[in-house]
């Protein structure tokens, strides 16, 4: 797997859609999660960014949510790589929520902190 297979399969194992920022289908439904692929080398931690996006009335089930992928990140095990792993914590503040034109649509900003501890 290499570094974009990486944050894919972080991402979509949360059991919604996951999709690069950049390329998030025009009937994409939510919910689903957008995240950023920053890459770089050892020792040279980069800072991505990750949404949580759901259409509801409350907040709830975007909340229950968040606490799921925030006990994973906390508890996860570096990810294996072609050639080498993809360590990940979770940054700060780790998720703050994002106010939206539509009032229905509800958003959670998550930062995160990645190192690459490979060759390249």
């Amino acid at each position: 797997m290499d570094k974009q297979q990486a944050y894919y399969s972080l991402w979509s194992s949360f059991g919604l859609p996951a999709y690069d920022e950049t390329s998030v289908p025009d009937d994409a439904k939510m919910p689903y999660i957008t995240y950023q692929v920053i890459l770089d080398d050892l020792d040279a931690p980069v800072y991505p960014t990750a949404s949580l996006w759901y259409r509801d009335t409350s907040w709830n089930d975007i909340d229950y949510k968040l606490t799921g992928i925030a006990a994973y990140i906390e508890d996860m095990q570096p990810i294996k790589l072609d050639d080498g792993y993809m360590y990940v914590t979770k940054g700060t503040p780790f998720a703050q929520r994002m106010a939206e034109e539509d009032r229905t649509v509800k958003r959670y900003l998550l930062n995160l902190g990645v190192e690459f501890l490979t060759k390249n």
